[in-house]
């Protein structure tokens, strides 16, 4: 059996030298180097940001979304959007571990991969069921995980898609939940969606009594998701590429303070300066939506200038799938709600 590195190098066929999130193309031959996993994989959970740029260019076609899925994997050996280079994550059982494999993964366990699609070897043998309401695609399929590759075993006390896709945005609660301080003003924008009200939930709790949480919906339906379960002190739905619309609002619902915390969950481009200007000097703003642009965040600020720290979305961050998975637990209608729509 071949040894592997632990990036999973190995695999990567061009260009020669990157690792396999910015490769073209691996190598998605289902025979496991010495450090591998095997995964039967069960369900893909596409990013957002990917699924709704697949959607748009297949104008909702359900058989040309799985096309263009088949020829992505084809031709990358992973499913890597190329309009989006966002990926991912899926569901699966472990069939087969890698000797020199460094974890306490075994045949059999159901686990959750915690990193993108981007990056992992795949094959996808025959896609079953397309679900675009909540990005998921059921498969015949194979995947590696990589020794550094990060996962999470699927819960007891929950099923198997109702994790899934709180798992996919695992990174989103978690960051939140480091960044925000008693007292913080803290803008969600894309509050109503997925990892939105994730995010609400945690940004609610560690804000406390004397802070101040603010939604911000893409439409009035997921602002009202959003209200129904009280996440925040204030809500409204408004077009996030309106960059001084939203400062507008924000300045009238703080008395002109702005928030210390801005966080963006979208997933379309061109939201980038209305984060940035509803965030006070000194503030953060963590751009989670993988629609976001460095160039726009960078130069925008500087433009308007706005001395503000900006933080890229990571998608990990230590403890993630535990905390997001606790929020769930903590939060009976939050999971009640993401048991109707996701599970």
């Amino acid at each position: 059996m071949k040894k592997g590195c632990p990036y999973g190098t190995h695999r990567v066929i061009s260009p020669k030298g990157v690792l396999p999130q910015p490769a073209d193309v691996i190598d998605n031959t289902m025979e496991i180097y010495d450090n591998e996993v095997l995964i039967d994989v069960k369900t893909l959970n596409i990013d957002s940001a990917s699924f709704t740029e697949i959607e748009r260019r297949a104008g909702g076609d359900i058989e040309e979304i799985k096309k263009t899925m088949m020829g992505i994997v084809e031709k990358a050996g992973k499913h890597k959007n190329p309009w989006t280079g966002s990926g991912g994550m899926l569901i699966g059982t472990v069939k087969e571990v890698g000797p020199a494999y460094k974890g306490d993964l075994k045949a059999g366990d159901k686990i959750a991969t915690l990193v993108s699609l981007s990056l992992t070897p795949l094959v996808i043998e025959e896609i079953h069921e397309v679900r675009p309401d909540i990005d998921q695609v059921d498969i015949t399929g194979q995947a590696i995980l990589f020794q550094s590759g990060i996962y999470a075993k699927i819960p007891d006390d929950m099923p198997e898609g109702l994790a899934l896709s709180a798992l996919d945005v695992a990174g989103a609660p978690a960051q939140t939940a480091k960044l925000v301080k008693p007292g913080d003003t803290v803008v969600v924008i894309g509050g109503g969606g997925k990892s939105g009200l994730l995010c609400l939930y945690e940004a609610k709790k560690r804000a406390g009594v004397t802070g101040k949480v603010i939604c911000i919906g893409g439409s009035p339906k997921s602002t009202n998701r959003a209200k129904d379960l009280e996440l925040a002190d204030e809500y409204f739905a408004f077009d996030a590429t309106d960059a001084v619309g939203i400062y507008n609002r924000i300045m009238e619902l703080t008395d002109g303070q702005l928030a210390d915390i801005v966080i963006n969950c979208v997933n379309i481009e061109n939201t980038e300066m209305a984060s940035i200007l509803a965030c006070k000097d000194g503030g953060t703003v963590y751009f989670f939506s993988m629609a976001t642009s460095f160039t726009k965040a960078a130069l925008g600020a500087e433009g308007v200038g706005k001395d503000v720290n900006m933080i890229v979305g990571n998608g990990y961050t230590k403890g993630h799938a535990e905390i997001t998975l606790q929020v769930l637990r903590e939060c009976e209608p939050l999971r009640k709600l993401f048991a109707e729509m996701y599970a």
